[in-house]
This record gives C-alpha cells, sequence and structure tokens, in this order.
C-alpha cells in the first residue's frame, strides 16, 4: 500500500485527494506543499488554477475556479464551482466488443419452477400503502433471530435466509396515472423476483393503491397471497394473520436447494450507497471491475441510479453500442 498522503487519478489533473488530514507544510506534489489543512478525502491543488479555469480530476472536468487558486490550496465549494462546458458526446467511437471469458464462472443458486435462478430464498412481504409498513416489519420481525437470547425462529428451516418486509411511503392519497403505475410496476417487480420464494402484500383497504388492481393489473393473481388491516380487524389480527401465512409457507420454501449455476444467470443493480470523497477512487472503480468481471461470463449489470450519471453523460455515450 502507497505511503504516498495524498491520491492522484490522473497525470493531467489539476488536484489531487488526501489520504487523511494534511497539515500545512504536508507534500502534496513534486514542489508542492500543502497551505492550508486539507480534511481527508478533499481535493487540494497541484498547479496554478486561474480564475474561470477548469478544474480537472480524472482528466475530466469537475468544476471551475470561482477564484485564483495556488498550489497547495484546499480547493472546494468556497472557490469551485459549476459551469458550461462542450461535450463530446460521440455515441460509439470508444465502443468495444465484450470479450467473454473462455471458462464461464458459477455459483450456487436456487432453480425456481419458472427455471429462474436466485442467489437468496427469501418470504417477502409487500406493502400497497405506507399505513401498512409498521405491520408488514413486525411480521418480519418476528422470524428474526434474537441477538440476546439466540432464539432462532428459522432454526428448522435452515434453505429459508429470512423474512424480508419491503415498504415505502406512497400509496395512500397519491396522484392516479403515472404515479401510480411507476409504484404499482415497482412491487410487481418485487413480487416476481426469483429470490422470493412466497410473497405476501399488506394494505390497509382504503388507499388509492387498492391491492387487487395492482394484482388484476399486473397479473399477479395466482402469484401472492394479500390481505388489508381494516378486513382483518386491525394491526393485532393483521400481524398474527401475516405470521400464519409465512409458517404456513416455510416447508415448501424450505424444500428449495442450491445448485451450481452458470454467471450468466446473475443480475445486478448498482445504486448509489452515499457517496464520500473516497467513492470515487475506491467503491465505484471496485464496482466497475466487478461489472466488467460479471458481464465478462454472460451477465447483466444495471445502473439504477440514473442521477449518479450527471456530468459524465458524454463519457457512457462514447462507450454506449448505440445511441
Amino acid at each position: 500500500m502507497s505511503s504516498a498522503p495524498v491520491i492522484q487519478l490522473h497525470p493531467n489533473d489539476s488536484v489531487v485527494i488526501a489520504r487523511a488530514s494534511l497539515l500545512p507544510g504536508a507534500p502534496v506534489g513534486e514542489g508542492v506543499a500543502a497551505a492550508e489543512r486539507i480534511p481527508p478525502g478533499h481535493k487540494v491543488a497541484v498547479v496554478p488554477i486561474a480564475l474561470g479555469e477548469p478544474v480537472r480530476r480524472y482528466n475530466q472536468i469537475i468544476g471551475f475556479a470561482t477564484q485564483p487558486i495556488a498550489p497547495g490550496q484546499h480547493v472546494h465549494v468556497h472557490n469551485l464551482g459549476m459551469g458550461d462546458f462542450v461535450k463530446d458526446y460521440a455515441f460509439g467511437v470508444d465502443a468495444k466488443p465484450t470479450v467473454y471469458a473462455d471458462e464461464r464462472a458459477t455459483f450456487e443458486g436456487y432453480r425456481r419452477p419458472d427455471g429462474r435462478i436466485a442467489t437468496r430464498n427469501y418470504i417477502g412481504i409487500l406493502t400497497s400503502v405506507n399505513c401498512s409498513a409498521h405491520v408488514a416489519g413486525l411480521v418480519a420481525d418476528a422470524f428474526k433471530r434474537h441477538p440476546f437470547t439466540g432464539f432462532e425462529p428459522l432454526q428448522d428451516f435452515p434453505n429459508v435466509d429470512g423474512v424480508v418486509a419491503l415498504t415505502h411511503k406512497t400509496g395512500c392519497g397519491m396522484a392516479g396515472g403515472e404515479p401510480l403505475q411507476l409504484l404499482r410496476r415497482t412491487l410487481a417487480g418485487y413480487a416476481r423476483h426469483p429470490n422470493f420464494s412466497h410473497v405476501i402484500v399488506l394494505g390497509l383497504g382504503c388507499e388509492v393503491n387498492q391491492i387487487g388492481d395492482l394484482l388484476r393489473e399486473h397479473k399477479l393473481t395466482d402469484r401472492i397471497r394479500n390481505m388489508d388491516i381494516q378486513s382483518m380487524g386491525g394491526t393485532r389480527k393483521t400481524v398474527e394473520a401475516g405470521m400464519a401465512f409465512v409458517r404456513e409457507v416455510l416447508a415448501d420454501a424450505n424444500a428449495a436447494r442450491r445448485e451450481t449455476v452458470p454467471a450468466s444467470e446473475l443480475k445486478v443493480a448498482l445504486q448509489c450507497g452515499g457517496s464520500d470523497g473516497y467513492s470515487g477512487v475506491s467503491a465505484n472503480p471496485a464496482l466497475g471491475v466487478a461489472s466488467d468481471f460479471v458481464v465478462r461470463h454472460g451477465g447483466t449489470v444495471i445502473l439504477s441510479e440514473t442521477t449518479e450519471t450527471y456530468g459524465a453523460e458524454h463519457l457512457f455515450t462514447r462507450r454506449a453500442v448505440s445511441a
């Protein structure tokens, strides 16, 4: 591991990244010392940057100097701002054909009756509305291992990875049209996910996002069980009924067994985990390498948070296989 106090991402960069807190006088480049304290993960200039001049990191423009910046100075929002510049989108000019691995990787997965492959074997609890989120959480919590007593509700079902509640904060007095369609499409995607062996949807009863409409619209009537708090007679009875459903399907879920399957069955979604100053030099490149590995073995990787590409669209379009 390098002992250098800073990270240089590209020889043409006008800034480097502090590995740890740098005190004034700390070396940050050839003949350049920190002129002030630089917080860990922050940028420090290694060349003079004039007012209005672009600041480069990864050899890409990340902003423009809002005041003259001397070598060794901290570069942050106090002296770096946004600005327009010409981006060459050049669709496809850097696209390269995928070179697939000669020997494809495998993993131990669950093969579902419809042929799809799962990486986990969960029982899922979905909610049609925010009002049933608490109930869903209570049902899922009833099947978690108790950390203090060691009580393990699923000890007799070793092939069941757990009971998972996926909740959200809408579905009640929401607008119809696209917002409702998006919510239902998302819930239907969860309901069909191969990592769920069985699914139940819990609602309140009076929400805009009616469970029956969701099931009919996405043809889920044979896939999942459902109930709502008002029809069941309140929170306690719905929790009890939800727990009874889980107990009812545990044996069937436990019948699943892992088997060796090709890595081409993998579909991996990436989303921002809460970026800090090091994400761009550690986690993000590591996930890029991992993504390339999955693709070379025939799998699929999806960048699911498109806002993460803001400002770098022209880099993606150059590598895209089509406009």
